[in-house]
């Protein structure tokens, strides 16, 4: 596996540019340099956020729209501002430094750093991702099971402190999700609230095709806002297909024409069943959606 790892100076990005540019806040870690305080949030609370973005021979997919993302994650959890310019310039260069064709993700990550310093902390890993990883599972689709998320769909206005929509390090519920749905003999978990509405998966999107309309959980009832479903919209609309944001009961699910996850690095994957129930899959209409994916 090819990996590259960076520190990231944050502190940096409150003071003037480096004379080489923003990559000059950017130190390559070695493979047995420590990179993390034992002491920072980030690893003892779960107190940070972070973003994965997808890339394809050098391109960074949706940029703008993970960091834009990245700074309503951080204003959630009351972290500094992030510096855009900044991120921008260091992701795009690490997406150019991988030594590897084809796809890759980069994972930035920032937390609230040691506590009491006042100095948050960042880094990017880069890894490859080879041709055939992912394949499968966009080809063929996969197993998917309902699991209850413990909370109604209207829970992010009335309880902004359960930080539902923003992506922090706190992955140990979704983690545990994951787990579940693979002793249920499934791939993935699809997530419903207690007033019977489908939300999203532990790291993915949903996306139906329902009478010639594609449709997404909207952003406000509690989910995160997904990079690839809005490229995805703009693609379709692009095409000519309708698109809407709204509620989605789960047997709307087990009826749609058609129904995939999506996902900044594996894309769209359509799911084959629901909790055992075979689920038509559009192999042609997904094969075009991952191919122009790919292509941006």
């Amino acid at each position: 596996m090819t990996e590259n790892v960076y520190r990231i100076d944050l502190a940096a990005a409150h003071e003037q540019q480096p004379a080489d540019g923003w990559w000059g806040s950017v130190t390559q870690m070695g493979p047995d340099e420590a990179l993390l305080d034992a002491r920072d949030l980030g690893a003892s609370r779960g107190d940070g956020i972070f973003e994965t973005f997808g890339t394809m021979e050098g391109r960074v997919h949706a940029l703008g729209a993970h960091l834009a993302r990245l700074g309503r994650s951080a204003h959630s959890l009351d972290l500094p501002e992030p510096n855009v310019e900044q991120l921008n310039a260091v992701v795009r260069r690490a997406a150019q430094e991988i030594d590897a064709p084809g796809q890759a993700s980069i994972k930035l990550v920032l937390t609230r750093g040691v506590e009491g310093t006042g100095i948050p902390t960042g880094w990017m890993v880069v890894t490859a991702i080879s041709a055939d990883a992912f394949a499968s599972q966009r080809r063929d689709g996969i197993d998917v099971v309902v699991l209850e998320r413990g909370y109604p769909s209207d829970v992010a206005g009335r309880a902004p402190w359960l930080l539902a929509g923003a992506k922090t390090l706190s992955y140990a519920v979704n983690m545990a999700a994951l787990r579940e749905a693979k002793r249920q003999g499934a791939d993935e978990a699809l997530f419903v609230s207690t007033d019977g509405y489908a939300l999203e998966a532990p790291t993915s999107n949903l996306v139906v095709k329902l009478d010639g309309e594609f449709v997404t959980t909207p952003p406000v009832n509690g989910i995160l806002a997904g990079t690839t479903q809005g490229d995805l919209f703009e693609l379709l609309e692009g095409w000519g297909e309708r698109t809407a944001y709204r509620l989605l009961t789960i047997d709307e699910v087990r009826s749609a024409d058609a129904a995939w996850l999506l996902s900044s690095v594996r894309l769209a994957a359509p799911l084959r069943s629901l909790d055992g129930q075979p689920l038509e899959v559009d192999v042609e209409l997904t094969a075009r959606i991952n191919d122009a994916l790919l292509g941006r």
